[in-house]
């Protein structure tokens, strides 16, 4: 694992108990930040979406859809007597890789800000995300989660984890642009 998918995500990272998808998580990672023009320090400063103005990070956000969802799901196993059972290392791994198609979405332009680049006009984050993903032997139900998070995701049935992780992301993305709408 690189010292900046390390820096990223170690604390999350280590919470997926299976070490193949660890591996391959940090893998999926490493091959977006090698093909994308942002580095690491770019994510902790460029906001998290670039359709509200927010001063939360891109960074800042992801962590905190990993730790609502992580949280949600030891709940849920916790209340549910296994009739609604969720796998938290795909949960934990779909929410750490969600948004990792981003890194291809978003260029910076000339004054350093991030901007939605031709790349991501034509391809959407859920779907580079999936295939970089699936180029680093993440398995299919965790890049169900990646290619159902967003709007693109509501078309077709999502798994309990999928959902888990949708509704994270949303959760914390609908109330700044609901502000907007006001």
């Amino acid at each position: 694992m690189t010292e900046d998918v390390k820096k990223l995500w170690g604390e999350e990272l280590s919470w997926i108990k299976d070490e193949k998808l660890r591996n391959a998580t940090a893998k999926t990672w490493e091959l977006a930040l090698e093909r994308s023009v942002l580095s690491s320090d770019d994510l902790n400063r460029i906001p998290f979406t670039l359709l509200v103005p927010t001063n939360v990070t891109f960074m800042e956000h992801k962590r905190s859809v990993v730790h609502i969802a992580r949280d949600a799901g030891v709940q849920i196993n916790k209340f549910y007597h296994g009739e609604l059972p969720v796998n938290s290392d795909v949960l934990i791994a779909g929410a750490i890789l969600a948004d990792v198609g981003k890194l291809l979405e978003y260029v910076l332009d000339e004054n350093g800000k991030a901007v939605q680049g031709t790349y991501g006009k034509y391809l959407r984050h859920p779907f580079s995300g999936v295939s970089i993903a699936e180029e680093c032997g993440v398995p299919a139900e965790v890049c169900h989660i990646i290619a159902t998070h967003a709007g693109e995701g509501n078309m077709v049935k999502r798994s309990t984890e999928a959902y888990i992780v949708h509704h994270a992301d949303f959760m914390t993305f609908l109330p700044f642009k609901e502000r907007l709408e006001v």
